[in-house]
């Protein structure tokens, strides 16, 4: 299937590793150029290299995501960069839980505040390309935004993102800018939150495989091929939805 992507513009946070990367690589191979930010300056040149590797234009830059000027003039850069944005996936998370004021303060300084930030620098160039058809506006959330057993600031925090995007989803359907979020569930790859699982603590790892009715985590790619897909013309009618992408891991039914 065409995902009709060919020529467009894609800008996705926290793309130099796992399922940032693997985003920021589907929408190159299906021809779309894009812009990637980091906090790491290394890796954040690797990437643009191996994605003008596969044929489209890149940018990227060393970003901090809770530095609220420094990722707005990113968007504005990657924007000018590459002629407009035509999705935006805010993908970068703080990671922390915990219930103590730090953990707390990470999240929204990052999960949240680097979403709303990112969004209102793209506004005016996603305006711009729902005016020619469609626009996007993708949330990395996560399925621990419906589960809790105690305090948590990365559940409340991923909850808080779901909410968000129906406001934006809802208020800027007139002008074709579209909102959705992507709610993984474990996802494993080396050197990612799970890959150290299973390093450090394997017994708890397996028990959380064990979890899974498909007996397994999913892998970057498959989150990257849902988000891909959500973000691309072939989905202009989908707008405000909560896609969980989880291997049926949770036991909600997702209304």
């Amino acid at each position: 299937m065409d995902l009709q992507l060919k020529g467009k513009t894609a800008v996705v946070t926290g793309a130099t590793r796992g399922i940032g990367r693997a985003i920021a690589e589907a929408f190159a191979d299906e021809g779309a150029n894009v812009a990637i930010c980091a906090r790491n300056a290394e890796q954040v040149a690797e990437t643009v290299k191996a994605l003008e590797a596969r044929g489209v234009k890149a940018f990227g830059q060393a970003v901090d995501i809770s530095d609220g000027p420094a990722i707005k003039s990113f968007v504005q850069a990657a924007g000018e960069a590459l002629g407009g944005i035509d999705v935006l996936v805010s993908n970068a998370s703080a990671l922390v839980q915990g219930n103590d004021e730090a953990s707390w303060q990470a999240m929204f300084d990052v999960d949240i505040m680097g979403a709303v930030r990112t969004f209102d620098a793209a506004l005016p160039f996603l305006e711009k390309a729902g005016a020619r058809g469609d626009a996007a506006f993708i949330i990395t959330s996560s399925v621990s935004a419906a589960e809790s057993d105690n305090p948590n600031s990365y559940g409340a925090m991923k909850a808080a993102q779901i909410h968000f995007a129906k406001g934006v989803a809802r208020q800027y359907a007139p002008k074709h800018v579209r909102c959705n979020v992507v709610s993984p569930g474990t996802v494993f790859f080396e050197g990612g939150v799970w890959g150290n699982v299973k390093a450090g603590m394997p017994q708890f790892f397996e028990q959380m495989i064990a979890r899974n009715p498909t007996g397994r985590m999913a892998t970057p790619e498959e989150v990257a091929a849902a988000t891909v897909f959500l973000a691309s013309p072939r989905s202009a009618f989908t707008t405000g939805i909560n896609m969980v992408v989880d291997g049926a891991i949770s036991r909600r039914a997702n209304f």
